[in-house]
C-alpha cells in the first residue's frame, strides 16, 4: 500500500468504509473505576507491548488505506512513557493534511501538566471520562481518582484551546439522578457530553452489570423532562447520536451498545497495545498485526490489515441481563480501548 491507496480506501463485506481506528496504547491505568476493571488488576507485561515507533508504522499503513481519524485511548493513554513521541507524530499528519484529526480519550489525571504539550502537537479534541461531579462518589467509582485533579485537568485543556467532551456512563443508582446536573454543568463550562450505557467486557470483579445497567433511553426521557432536546444530524465520528440541548446550545450524545446498537453505520476498529486488532468491540474476532509486522514486515502487516477487514462482522451481540451476567467479551475494555 501507499498513499496513493487513498483512491481505494479499505471497505468492509457491508460496504462500510474503514476510516477511524482507535488505538489503545497501554492497558495501564491510574484509576480502577468499577464498571471497567477489578481493583487489583494483573497488567501487560511491557515486552508484549507495541513499541511507541510500531503503533506509529500501523497508524500510517491505515492512514495510508483512508483512515482519517485517530484516536488514542487506553487504560489511560496519557500514562504511557513518552507517548508524546506518538502524538507529536500523528499531529504532524494532521498538520499536512493526511489525517482529519488525532483525539484522545482520557481520564483527565494528567492534562494539567500535559495540555500545553498537547495543543502543540497538534491535539485540538479531547474526551474525558467523569461519572459524577461529586468529589466523594468520584473516588468510590475510581477507586482510586481525585475529581479536583481532573477538573484542574480540564480547566488546563480549555485554556490551552483544546475542546471537552465529557463521557459518562449512566449507571443505576449512581448518578442516574445527577445526569441532569451534569449537563447543566457543562452547558455553564462551554463543554459538550456524550452519556453511554455500561458494556458487557472483562471481569470487575464482585460488581455486578446487571444491577449497574442503565438504558440511555430512560435517561433522556428523564432529561426530556428538564431540557428541550433537539436531534441532530450531527456526526463526531464515532457511534453517538446527537441532540441539542436548547437551554445550554451544547451537544448531548448517546451512545446505546444495549438497547439500540450502533452497528450500521460502524466505520471503526480498534487496535490493542499488542498490536491485536478487533474489527468489533463486542466480538473476539481479531487479527494479530504485531506478528504480521514482526515477521513479515510492511508488506506483511497490509495483508493482514485488508484481510482482517474482509472478516469485519456486520454488528456486536452485546446482552445483559439475569441470565447473563457473565461480560460479553473477556477482555477489559482498557485492553481494547474505548
Amino acid at each position: 500500500m501507499t498513499r496513493a491507496d487513498n483512491d481505494h480506501p479499505l471497505v468492509d463485506p457491508f460496504g462500510r468504509p474503514i476510516e477511524y481506528l482507535r488505538v489503545s496504547v497501554t492497558d495501564r491505568c491510574d484509576f480502577r473505576c468499577v464498571y471497567c476493571m477489578a481493583e487489583n488488576m494483573t497488567f501487560l507485561p511491557k515486552a508484549e507491548l507495541l513499541t511507541l515507533e510500531e503503533l506509529e508504522i500501523v497508524c500510517r499503513r491505515f492512514m495510508a488505506v483512508g483512515t482519517r481519524k485517530i484516536r488514542l485511548t487506553g487504560g489511560e493513554p496519557l500514562v504511557r512513557r513518552n507517548i508524546m513521541q506518538l502524538i507529536s507524530a500523528l499531529g504532524d499528519e494532521v498538520g499536512r493534511g493526511h489525517l482529519d484529526e488525532v483525539t484522545i480519550t482520557t481520564n483527565g489525571s494528567q492534562l494539567s501538566k500535559m495540555a500545553d504539550d498537547l495543543y502543540r502537537a497538534g491535539v485540538r479534541r479531547v474526551n474525558v471520562s467523569i461519572d459524577t461531579l461529586d468529589a466523594d462518589k468520584f473516588k468510590h467509582i475510581t477507586r482510586w481518582g481525585d475529581l479536583a485533579k481532573v477538573l484542574e485537568g480540564i480547566d488546563a485543556a480549555l485554556a490551552a484551546g483544546i475542546a471537552i467532551k465529557l463521557n459518562a456512563v449512566a449507571l443505576k443508582g449512581f448518578n442516574d439522578d445527577e445526569l441532569g446536573d451534569m449537563v447543566d454543568w457543562c452547558g455553564k463550562m462551554g463543554v459538550d457530553m456524550t452519556i453511554i450505557e455500561v458494556m458487557p467486557m472483562g471481569d470487575i470483579g464482585s460488581e455486578n452489570r446487571v444491577d449497574q445497567y442503565l438504558p440511555v433511553s430512560l435517561v433522556r426521557a428523564n432529561l426530556a423532562k428538564r431540557f428541550t432536546l433537539t436531534d441532530l444530524d450531527y456526526k463526531s465520528g464515532g457511534p453517538a447520536r446527537y441532540t441539542q440541548v436548547e437551554e445550554t446550545g451544547r451537544k448531548l450524545g448517546f451512545i446505546t451498545p444495549l438497547s439500540h446498537n450502533f452497528c450500521e453505520s460502524c466505520n471503526r476498529v480498534r487496535l490493542t497495545c499488542t498490536g491485536m486488532l478487533y474489527m468489533c468491540l463486542g466480538q473476539d474476532d481479531n487479527a494479530d498485526l504485531s506478528a504480521a509486522l514482526r515477521q513479515h514486515g510492511v508488506e506483511g502487516l497490509d495483508a493482514a490489515i485488508v484481510e482482517a477487514i474482509g472478516r469485519k462482522p456486520k454488528g456486536h451481540d452485546f446482552i445483559i441481563d439475569r441470565r447473563n451476567t457473565a461480560p460479553a467479551v473477556a477482555r477489559h475494555m482498557s485492553v481494547t480501548g474505548g
